[in-house]
């Protein structure tokens, strides 16, 4: 027999721990029986005793009870459920279990459903998502391509520093006038003899230059001539004159 009644939340037990839920699960239910002034789906419970009774399904509808009567004693207090005698409680089990295959049987159909009705829309978004990429990646490609044609023009108006402009250079290449030229601009001292001088010791090279500006300053010492001055201190100057026109 079974009977749909009212019963004090304080005379029935759970054989599953409460620990067995999640304690934030349990509080928004609590809230929710507090303000609605139950649950909906009552309680499975067995008499176990004069006014005591065990939970058969329904154990966490039941912590919530629990925790709604320590919440709101007065609004709490009572709860619904389906009172079964002890003897038909393997009955009520099986009905208990074979609600609860049907009820997951039937969200698995409806999950199945859902699911194949997205692979379609999954499907169609990873196509546009992979056409937008491959559009994105044509525009950066473009434009980086375009970028480095600009960069390669900027480079052609960037006048190129000439290996003429080299002091080593022009000291190898510059003719006796040149020369002197060179060194007036650049104030040096005796410039005309200098110019003599450095062209004079450029010609009795074996290949007709200076290996480097040590070899410069050792050429036209070698000359002989007192009057004409090339040191170290000379030689920084054109360089550093030179280096800079």
């Amino acid at each position: 027999m079974i009977n749909f009644s009212l019963v004090d939340v304080k005379s029935i037990a759970s054989n599953q721990p409460r620990s067995n839920f999640a304690e934030a699960d349990l509080e928004n239910l609590a809230d929710i029986i507090i303000e609605t002034g139950g649950i909906i789906r009552p309680l499975v419970v067995k008499v176990t005793g004069v006014e005591s009774y065990t939970v058969v399904d329904g154990h966490f509808e039941y912590y919530a009870a629990v925790r709604a009567r320590e919440k709101n004693p007065r609004q709490g207090e009572m709860v619904n459920a389906f009172v079964i005698a002890p003897k038909l409680e393997d009955l009520v089990v099986k009905q208990v279990a074979s609600l609860k295959e049907i009820d997951s049987s039937t969200k698995q159909v409806t999950l199945q459903s859902e699911t194949t009705k997205l692979e379609p829309r999954l499907a169609n978004l990873e196509l546009r998502l992979e056409k937008q990429f491959n559009e994105f990646k044509s525009e950066f490609l473009q434009e980086r391509q375009r970028i480095d044609s600009q960069f390669k023009q900027l480079e052609n108006l960037i006048p190129q520093k000439s290996e003429q402009s080299n002091p080593l250079s022009l000291l190898n290449s510059l003719d006796k006038d040149e020369l002197s030229i060179k060194l007036q601009r650049s104030r040096i001292p005796g410039a005309e003899k200098l110019a003599k001088g450095i062209f004079d010791a450029r010609r009795k090279k074996p290949k007709q230059e200076f290996e480097d500006y040590r070899d410069v300053v050792k050429s036209v010492k070698s000359l002989g001539d007192k009057t004409i001055k090339l040191g170290d201190k000379t030689i920084l100057t054109i360089i550093d004159e030179w280096s800079r026109s």
